[in-house]
């Protein structure tokens, strides 16, 4: 099963902190394995604090508020945008279903101008599986998986994507035992 495009929703039981409660968003997934962003575990930091740490200046305030996601464990001082297509952005990866994430300095110029995306999530950091790893993880209850939904990624309130993704997969998150039943 290739995982790409899809969502990760952490079952209850999983008690690694960098993924408890947490809903990530598969771009890449192959044999050699595979590569996502959580999208909702918001960091101390803003989109204001990023810009300024990348000497952008930006007027527009309304944006800096804006909240960043820890995207993994993996590279934390690397950023991406998850974004809907348009652009033409120096470093860029599509993902099925239109979805793209770009990873280069040009789309934060563009955001902090006003001629970005219109609908973005910026994380720092991904989370990143080896071969086999994420399929055992899966088999061993570790998460459910469903299709990605962008109306999740990007207007969800951030503290209600867990419950909604898992909600998207026909369950009720709240309501899951964390043990498997194998016969």
């Amino acid at each position: 099963m290739n995982f790409t495009n899809q969502f990760l929703v952490a079952m209850p039981n999983l008690a690694d902190p960098n993924f408890a409660k947490t809903v990530t968003y598969i771009l890449a997934h192959s044999e050699d394995g595979a590569m996502g962003l959580v999208i909702n575990r918001p960091l101390e930091v803003n989109f204001g604090d990023l810009l300024e740490h990348m000497n952008i200046d930006t007027a527009r305030h309304e944006i800096k508020a804006k909240p960043i996601m820890q995207g993994g464990p993996v590279e934390p001082q690397r950023g991406f945008v998850v974004h809907e297509p348009g652009g033409n952005w120096d470093a860029v990866m599509q993902v099925e279903d239109g979805l793209a994430v770009a990873w280069s300095k040009d789309i934060l110029v563009a955001l902090s101008e006003g001629s970005g995306p219109q609908r973005t999530l910026v994380t720092l950091g991904y989370a990143g599986w080896g071969a086999g790893q994420l399929e055992n993880e899966v088999l061993d209850n570790s998460w459910l998986n469903g299709p990605a939904d962008a109306n999740i990624i990007f207007d969800c309130p951030y503290e209600q994507r867990w419950e909604n993704a898992a909600r998207l997969m026909g369950v009720d998150i709240e309501r899951l035992s964390g043990t498997a039943g194998h016969s």
